[in-house]
């Protein structure tokens, strides 16, 4: 491809994005040049015959780039990959709107990977109430903004954009945070309990001088450092790393803050969609997710109650012995049998080895078959 080439397909397309710049965000508009800028990478390298869009085959020149994003060094994740392809869609399907003739069907459905399926990762109990009290004895601005996110849940995203007169009160003792405009487009008011509310009361004590501009009617920033410059991310990651070291804690991601929050409601019994709202996800299957979690728990519980269960109950001894002549013939055999069988199962309900589950459930059939066929000789 030739530069003049090169730089006709990076107009067209760069023309497209400013296009799109109308009603797209800045940070999303960054992301589809990058998509962009590494198709026309790709292109450059491989196919230097390109002249237009307009020329673009679904082979080779799409499918050559869908294998050159699977046989990346480090491999890109399928979110990643699935990113990349809706961009580039999009930009293309936009073009075609725009009077370009680009061909049809050149990235089709099939070609989008499966969504990684991500589990939330929620702190233990013991974690979670070791990084509270270290936070707590730590009480300065940063400490306090990471009990307040683990409190309602918000993200660390939304806890930088929230304002001294967030916190609202709906009358007698209801309180309620409000969260902006953030992630998801959307905003959203946060339920507060005591705790909640005298965490927001400490950052405002905490928080640096706010700088009044009579221009501007909005409140001022609520994470304001001492210097009178507002947290940003890495700080407020750091402050977590540091407190989670102190304390003896693994690792400690913030958004973990989040996933504890919501693990530990849909424990307490909220439901689903109270939850959903709480925590501004769009679709409810976001917030299924954590079903996933708790469900853990709840098989944990079962077997262990089960396991106490065939504690208690007296396992059956096998009728019959060589001395007693009484009990002889087929209803004895298949008696034995029927206890055998019952205690292997009760036996295969006490362990946790699935490999060894299913084996004993083998034979559990087996005898079964063997004591149907005795039944069947009488």
């Amino acid at each position: 491809m030739s530069t003049s080439q090169a730089c006709e397909l990076h107009r067209i397309f760069e023309e497209q994005l400013q296009v799109m710049a109308a009603i797209l965000r800045p940070k999303t508009i960054k992301y589809y040049r990058s998509q962009a800028n590494r198709l026309l990478r790709y292109l450059h390298l491989n196919h230097p015959e390109l002249q237009s869009p307009a020329h673009l085959q679904r082979n080779p020149h799409i499918l050559g780039w869908l294998r050159s994003l699977a046989e990346e060094d480090p491999p890109l994740a399928n979110r990643s990959r699935l990113a990349a392809l809706i961009c580039i869609r999009r930009l293309l399907c936009d073009l075609a709107d725009n009077g370009y003739p680009i061909a049809h069907g050149l990235i089709l459905s099939q070609d989008m990977p499966p969504r990684d399926l991500y589990l939330p990762k929620p702190l233990s109990l013991e974690v979670d109430e070791l990084l509270e009290h270290e936070l707590r004895r730590t009480d300065d601005l940063l400490a306090n903004a990471l009990l307040l996110m683990r409190a309602t849940g918000i993200r660390i995203g939304e806890s930088l954009r929230l304002k001294r007169d967030s916190m609202r009160h709906l009358g007698e003792n209801q309180w309620a945070l409000h969260v902006p405009l953030g992630k998801l487009h959307n905003e959203r008011w946060v339920p507060m309990d005591d705790d909640a509310r005298k965490t927001f009361e400490r950052i405002l004590h905490l928080a640096g001088p706010a700088t009044t501009d009579p221009a501007n009617s909005t409140s001022p920033p609520l994470l304001l450092l001492p210097n009178g410059k507002s947290a940003y991310y890495g700080k407020i990651h750091q402050a977590l790393q540091l407190a989670a070291k102190r304390a003896g804690c693994p690792p400690v991601r913030p958004h973990q803050l989040r996933h504890t929050f919501a693990t530990a409601m849909l424990r307490a019994g909220m439901s689903l969609p109270a939850l959903k709202e709480i925590l501004g996800h769009r679709d409810i299957r976001m917030t299924m997710v954590y079903v996933q979690v708790t469900q853990k728990d709840l098989q944990r519980e079962y077997h262990q109650a089960r396991h106490k269960m065939a504690l208690v109950h007296t396992v059956p001894t096998l009728p019959g012995s060589r001395n007693d002549t009484a009990n002889q013939g087929i209803p004895t055999i298949c008696s034995a049998v029927e206890a055998v069988r019952h205690q292997l199962e009760m036996y295969r309900r006490q362990i946790s080895n699935e490999q060894v589950q299913r084996t004993l459930s083998s034979l559990g059939r087996r005898l079964a078959k063997i004591r149907a066929a005795l039944v069947a000789l009488q």
